[in-house]
């Protein structure tokens, strides 16, 4: 096992033989959460494979989603979760009040809202659709509610505080991204709303949100660069299932066998870009650039990134989460995916440090590739 030395250190803690304990429970409960059901695949496509899906640019390794759990609860490392780091994480009251008008108004012509609840989860507003991207309010990014990674600070909105949701987007299905207990109660909203909730994943994953609830003509399932629309009385918004790089597993047996994704989103010429996980390759993202109309917002990860000699094919760091904000062509970008959950070894603050350093470095405008705070709203202006 690889030794990790970083700065502050007072602040971080070994874990325990309880945690250690809890963590082998925790692998071995995964363990029976395995299983997709199974689908037709499409033929001729090069990221298929008789049995699931491919990376293109990167060689999968066999590194699975258990190796990072052995490594982080059964190892030596010292990892950045303790509960005094959260004063890292900067947070806001959520504004429900402006946020509720915007829904109100439903046909508004302003400028789109954009709040931020924490890791890769957005409420986006505009023409009067109501978006989600990547919902989970649980407590932990994890099958268990007593173990596996749990918030640094609390969740910035309760559902009931919600406006209509009239798109939900996920990019692939592990638990800090796919959360069943948001899945279901969000479906148990959709049927109260005079216009159901439409849910838009990558391949594979239909049969999941059907088993959480989810009314399967709610469902949208799209391969990368298929294209769908969604709608209500007031707007609709062009979509569209795009590459990424990363991978998928819920259990020890299902690895690859569900697709993982970013999306294009284009409501009323407002097109924002949703990165989902993913790590860096120099041709998917310049061919997203190429082949997608001017994308106005990127929301891109910038966290989750160490230790690199894991992380680096699946999870970009700030540096190249900037190349992709150029190679995509995005006008402005929004850092996502940090400061929410203990999911790797650097601290909940760093990301952002490593944003800035990396813009001041360059000499590049730090006001193109920003970062929020919990339960912030901004208003988008191009």
């Amino acid at each position: 096992m690889r030794n990790m030395t970083k700065s502050h250190t007072s602040a971080k803690y070994q874990l325990t033989w309880s945690h250690r304990l809890i963590g082998l429970i925790f692998i071995v409960f995964l363990a029976s959460c395995a299983g997709t059901d199974s689908f037709q695949q499409r033929k001729g496509k090069e990221h298929h494979t008789p049995d699931g899906f491919k990376n293109l640019y990167v060689v999968d390794t066999d590194k699975s989603f258990f190796d990072f759990l052995e490594m982080r609860l059964l190892g030596d490392e010292v990892w950045a979760d303790h509960p005094a780091l959260a004063d890292q994480v900067p947070q806001q009251q959520v504004d429900i009040a402006r946020i509720q008008a915007k829904s109100d108004l439903q046909a508004e012509t302003d400028l789109p809202l954009i709040t931020w609840l924490g890791h890769s989860m957005f409420l986006i507003q505009h023409k009067g659709l109501t978006l989600l991207t990547d919902p989970i309010f649980s407590n932990r990014a994890s099958p268990l509610s007593f173990a596996g990674p749990k918030r640094y600070v609390p969740h910035a909105m309760d559902y009931a505080d919600l406006p209509n949701i009239d798109i939900v987007i996920i990019s692939h299905n592990h638990y800090d991204h796919l959360d069943n207990s948001t899945l279901s109660t969000l479906a148990e909203r959709s049927l109260q709303q005079v216009s159901p909730t439409r849910f838009f994943v990558p391949l594979g994953l239909k049969a999941h949100l059907e088993q959480e609830g989810v009314i399967a003509n709610n469902i949208t399932e799209l391969d990368w660069w298929d294209k769908s629309i969604a709608q209500n009385a007031f707007a609709s918004a062009d979509i569209q299932a795009l590459p990424s790089q990363h991978w998928s597993a819920r259990g020890l047996s299902d690895r690859l066998q569900t697709l993982w994704a970013s999306w294009s989103i284009n409501i009323d010429g407002f097109h924002i870009w949703f990165a989902g996980d993913t790590g860096y390759n120099s041709v998917q993202f310049k061919e997203i650039g190429e082949r997608t109309d001017p994308i106005d917002l990127a929301l891109i990860p910038i966290g989750a990134y160490l230790p690199r000699w894991f992380m680096q094919k699946y999870h970009v760091n700030p540096d190249e989460a900037l190349k992709i904000q150029t190679d995509v062509k995005a006008s402005k970008a929004i850092g996502m995916h940090w400061g929410t959950f203990p999911l790797t070894a650097e601290e909940p603050g760093d990301p952002v440090k490593a944003l800035k350093h990396a813009q001041e470095t360059q000499s590049l405008d730090e006001s193109k590739f920003t970062t929020m705070a919990i339960g912030e709203t901004m208003r988008f202006e191009p």
